[in-house]
């Protein structure tokens, strides 16, 4: 057990931990805007991990993640207006995450156990976003319809302690940046378990994991039920968040703009993952500032080089010229060993 949390915090979880704590000093250092949307980027970055870790880890690419996203922070706004006090916030993100990780279940089951290719699971995905986006649209008296609907700010309840209210940036910043490296040294320690190391088996030979009799389909229906749950549960905390939450949420751009994120930051990393949807929804949010027109032909050419010149993305770029410097120094100190054997005798 020991060993195995010290592996969560060795190579990438070192340098995960390190941004991690930059960033719990950065509302010191700046204020304003960036401390305001930052959280925003950063659960896009948790959002982004709920792919990384079905796509990296098993092989398969959701385009429903948006979706599952939308049924949280639409959860959240629900829970917020049925007037709990600081107990909604809490009851949102229960119901949010719920909410998807059942939605991810049934139709993982189905899908997976009817041998749905990874083709079509793409398409069935993409429709399962299509069709939240459009129930988000028609059930107006609900959801608010095109509209939206507006999300009051959470509190943390602390029963006979009293509340302790988000309302404020800095305090908002802090609640996210406290949940945010728990979900990513979590889910790293659970790759790192038996479990993630049967559902790599699953990616890299499926054919040879059915004749060790692991039950494929059970095993890739609970991968993409954690995968919706995380979304949800990143959708919740967006949506009092933010304020307002609205179909575009669920919507196929949103969709696509979430693999172009693990893509880029790296589906086979974590960090990777969750550094893409920080950066690439930031960066992506800048271009529409200055360029509304053409801020997704730039991003898609981003994206275009990225896979041309590194298809692990960024991080497999920095794991590749760090295995080199590593590979470099075994080698230099092998010879250097070698000399001084020679030079003794």
């Amino acid at each position: 057990m020991k060993g195995q949390l010290a592996n969560v915090f060795r190579g990438e979880g070192a340098v995960a931990l390190a941004v991690f704590v930059l960033l719990a000093f950065l509302p010191g250092v700046i204020d304003g805007y960036p401390i305001y949307i930052l959280p925003q980027y950063l659960l896009f970055g948790v959002l982004a991990m709920s792919l990384g870790l079905l796509w990296g880890w098993v092989g398969i690419v959701s385009f429903g993640q948006a979706a599952f996203f939308a049924i949280g922070a639409y959860g959240m706004g629900l829970a917020m207006q049925a007037g709990l006090g600081g107990w909604g916030g809490y009851l949102g993100i229960l119901c949010g995450a719920l909410a998807s990780a059942l939605l991810a279940a049934i139709a993982g089951y189905f899908l997976f156990s009817a041998g749905v290719k990874s083709t079509y699971f793409v398409l069935i995905t993409l429709a399962l976003s299509i069709i939240v986006e459009q129930l988000a649209v028609s059930q107006s008296e609900i959801t608010g319809g095109y509209n939206g609907m507006f999300v009051d700010r959470m509190a943390l309840a602390l029963g006979p302690f009293g509340e302790i209210p988000l309302n404020g940036d800095v305090a908002s910043y802090y609640a996210v940046l406290a949940v945010v490296p728990i979900l990513y040294f979590g889910l790293k320690a659970l790759t790192q378990s038996s479990f993630g190391k049967i559902l790599v088996g699953i990616r890299e030979n499926e054919e040879r994991m059915t004749a060790l009799g692991y039950k494929i389909s059970l095993y890739k229906s609970a991968a993409f039920m954690l995968s919706g749950a995380l979304a949800g549960f990143a959708g919740a905390l967006y949506g009092t968040h933010a304020g307002f939450v609205s179909p575009s949420l669920a919507g196929v751009t949103f969709s696509t703009e979430v693999v172009v994120w693990v893509a880029i930051g790296g589906r086979l990393s974590l960090f990777g993952a969750l550094i893409g949807g920080l950066i690439v929804s930031a960066l992506s949010n800048y271009l529409s500032s200055i360029s509304p027109q053409y801020w997704q032909l730039a991003l898609g050419f981003i994206f275009i080089l990225v896979i041309m010149f590194s298809r692990d993305g960024i991080a497999g770029t920095f794991a590749a010229i760090a295995n080199g410097v590593s590979r470099r120094r075994r080698k230099e100190q092998q010879l250097s060993g070698s000399h001084g054997k020679a030079s003794h005798g």
